[in-house]
């Protein structure tokens, strides 16, 4: 678990999530070589090598791929600094969902990711879609088991869409990227794991630009005028995933059950940012494991999740509480990560 929390993994999302989270049992055809790549002499998938083509000239964006990192499928601002992102409104839902542990997330209720899914959401050691590509349509396969069809026979977006999850989505071709335009998505989803909302009015433009085999370049912008003061845009890289199949991921929540996993941080209690900006930075343990502590938007984040104030000096997480202690000087020197596991000691570095 604290090795997921040191690569601030959008795992690391809610109880509810590591309780429900599905493990398949014998893997399938992780080892099968994919036919027909190109290979470098020692038969190794050779990434770049050049870009593919259709038949019609344009990139084939076809394949298994690999999203790297996965950082903002956790937390969309994780990395912002000082700058009002979402409306006020928004940002009070956002911190009620923080102090909920994310309990109603669609995740946890087992329910579709929504359009944070294309950053990758699979599980913590893959994250895969498949792009399947035609002269008219471009479909998107999620390992998680959802889909997306992106039309390209120059049909346009509807202007009164019945909400879903995916939304509806067309694209064109500039030069060689492809443009994805999107909107008709239902509120109840999430723009990520870490709670951030959106309204019915979500505009999303994605752009895909495969740069040679082995390497896409995704760029995603959000635009919600209800809930964003602003279009948010984030960019990623995207690796071929070659020699591998996706899992088949399946979420068994029994509503039944979902309850007893659900939690509630104390409320009311707000820290100075002043104060958290003192913990912001790395940590490690005696065997090398690391946490990054992040001050964003006065939010305080263990990697990508969220954590809420106990105190000035103990916050919490989904699965842990973090304790920060302090030198005669005033400055952090360590934090306790009292985990489930038993407590672990991080230095901090300097």
């Amino acid at each position: 678990m604290d090795l997921i929390k040191s690569l601030g993994s959008p795992w690391i999302a809610a109880v509810a999530a590591l309780a429900l989270a599905p493990f398949p049992g014998r893997a399938q055809w992780l080892d099968q070589p994919t036919p027909g790549i190109p290979r470098t002499a020692d038969g190794k998938p050779d990434l770049n090598a050049p870009l593919p083509r259709t038949a019609n000239g344009k990139p084939d964006l076809s394949g298994l791929w690999l999203p790297d990192g996965n950082v903002y499928s956790g937390n969309l601002i994780q990395d912002v600094k000082d700058e009002a992102i979402f409306r006020p409104e928004a940002e009070a839902l956002y911190r009620k969902r923080v102090a909920d542990f994310s309990r109603d997330s669609p995740h946890s209720r087992c329910l579709p990711e929504g359009p944070h899914q294309i950053f990758g959401t699979g599980g913590p050691d893959h994250s895969l879609y498949r792009m399947m590509q035609s002269p008219n349509v471009v479909a998107i396969l999620f390992e998680g088991g959802g889909f997306r069809q992106v039309f390209l026979d120059g049909r346009n977006l509807p202007k009164d869409p019945s909400p879903t999850w995916n939304g509806y989505s067309i694209g064109h071709w500039d030069g060689d990227t492809l443009v994805v335009e999107s909107n008709g998505f239902n509120d109840i989803s999430w723009l990520d794991e870490a709670g951030h909302p959106h309204t019915e009015d979500l505009r999303i433009t994605e752009r895909f630009r495969r740069v040679d085999f082995g390497h896409m370049q995704f760029e995603i912008t959000f635009d919600d005028p209800k809930v964003l003061v602003k279009p948010l845009t984030r960019s990623i890289d995207v690796k071929y995933a070659a020699d591998t199949e996706m899992l088949e991921y399946v979420c068994n929540e029994d509503e039944r059950d979902s309850a007893h996993y659900r939690g509630k941080t104390h409320e009311g209690l707000s820290v100075s940012v002043e104060i958290l900006a003192k913990y912001v930075g790395t940590y490690a343990s005696k065997d090398g494991t690391k946490l990054t502590i992040i001050l964003a938007g006065g939010q305080l984040f263990l990697g990508t999740f969220p954590m809420a104030a106990r105190s000035e000096t103990v916050f919490e997480s989904a699965d842990s509480n973090v304790e920060f202690f302090m030198g005669p000087d005033g400055q952090v020197t360590h934090l306790i990560d009292r985990a489930v596991e038993g407590d672990e000691r991080f230095d901090r570095n300097p």
